[in-house]
């Protein structure tokens, strides 16, 4: 037997994302955008992939873009609103603790003058709402603010950004990365007050390959990627069906998300309660961070000894972001943690597919790795 816990790097896929892949690749072959039989046939299949993920997101079909993956979104968001905007200021929020496809596509902006404000957060990972009204200026062209953190599940207050624009008379768009959220959480963006919002397929058990940016209707972004047209004008290039007939697999064999959120809490909460058992061990998440991210520490012992140990029990975790390889999380610093946990840092991450045998098996996995290690010592 093997424990697959390591759902936030990326999914196993479903059934139904399986057949709706192969079927592409066996009979949606067409370019969408050709006028033939084929082309039109795979042009209907687009489009009713396409309002697939609208119906997840309750937003219309035409708000939907397709891209290549969640942190191409992310990218195509950031840089066509601050495009778009900058003549109306140079300012830009967003916080110390997002997604490299962000953080980096702030660190660039900075080199051609952009203002990039970092809000800090407290040490469960959250940042404060009041720091977020005070960022916010009449100058600021973008929010960008995560939904749920990919290494600590911390969720942010990711509405308070509208109110927060409003009453500054900012002309911002809101942008939230929602790749850990997708899909495990209930979404709906305009109840959120956001403008741009990212996913990603194999995040949700679909296919690598795919991700999605939804745009508000009315919101002009410059483009991101030149050529035909496609999509939008935002994100041209062939539409690469077999990935996106899959990820409208894994939609449509999505669960019941508030209820699989209260069965992974549960499965969540029994985890963590078993875990500080084990001789050194801390909780590095929150309470009331999403249920399918747990981040731990084994002061002592580094995260790859351990993730080692483990993946040679068949016990597959993180030390991590797996778009983080080699680095000191800056979450985990940002939080303030002392360099002994941000070192010894794991990532579990659930699935709806996650069992609790696999989870007893990560626990002693990690009484185990605890055990042994320490008598290395």
């Amino acid at each position: 037997m093997e424990a697959y816990l390591d759902n936030s790097a990326t999914t196993c896929l479903c059934q139904t994302a399986k057949e709706k892949t192969v079927e592409a690749i066996n009979k949606y072959y067409g370019n969408p955008s050709s006028l033939h039989s084929l082309g039109t046939a795979s042009q209907k299949q687009l489009e009713a992939a396409r309002a697939a993920v609208a119906d997840s997101l309750f937003c219309q079909a035409e708000e939907i873009i397709f891209t290549n993956s969640g942190s191409l979104a992310n990218n195509a968001a950031v840089f066509g609103a601050v495009h778009a905007l900058r003549r109306r200021g140079n300012r830009i929020v967003t916080t110390c603790v997002e997604h490299p496809s962000v953080y980096e596509c702030m660190a660039s902006l900075e080199k051609e003058g952009f203002e990039v404000i970092y809000l800090k957060v407290d040490k469960l990972g959250r940042i404060n709402r009041s720091d977020l009204m005070k960022a916010v200026n009449s100058k600021t062209i973008l929010v960008s603010i995560m939904c749920v953190n990919n290494e600590v599940g911390s969720i942010m207050p990711v509405e308070a950004a509208k109110a927060a624009v409003r009453a500054a008379g900012a002309p911002a768009l809101i942008h939230c990365d929602a790749v850990q959220a997708y899909g495990k959480m209930p979404l709906k963006p305009s109840r959120m007050g956001v403008d741009l919002l990212s996913a990603s397929g194999h995040k949700i058990n679909g296919p690598k390959g795919v991700g999605i940016l939804y745009v508000r209707k009315g919101v002009r972004l410059a483009p991101y990627v030149l050529g035909g047209g496609q999509e939008g004008k935002i994100y041209s290039g062939t539409q690469p069906m077999p990935a996106i007939m899959g990820m409208w697999g894994a939609v449509e064999e999505l669960p019941n998300l508030t209820e699989q959120l209260a069965k992974t809490r549960q499965l969540r909460d029994y985890f963590v309660a078993e875990a500080v058992k084990i001789d050194g061990l801390c909780i590095n998440s929150g309470d009331d961070a999403l249920p399918y991210i747990v981040n731990i520490s084994l002061p002592g012992h580094p995260s790859q000894t351990v993730l080692n140990f483990l993946s040679d029990r068949g016990i597959y975790v993180s030390g991590g972001s797996a778009c983080s390889k080699g680095h000191r999380s800056k979450v985990l610093t940002a939080m303030g943690l002392p360099p002994e946990r941000i070192d010894s840092a794991l990532r579990i991450s659930f699935s709806r597919f996650t069992t609790k045998e696999e989870i007893d098996m990560l626990l002693c996995g990690l009484e185990s790795a605890e055990s042994s290690l320490r008598k290395k010592m």
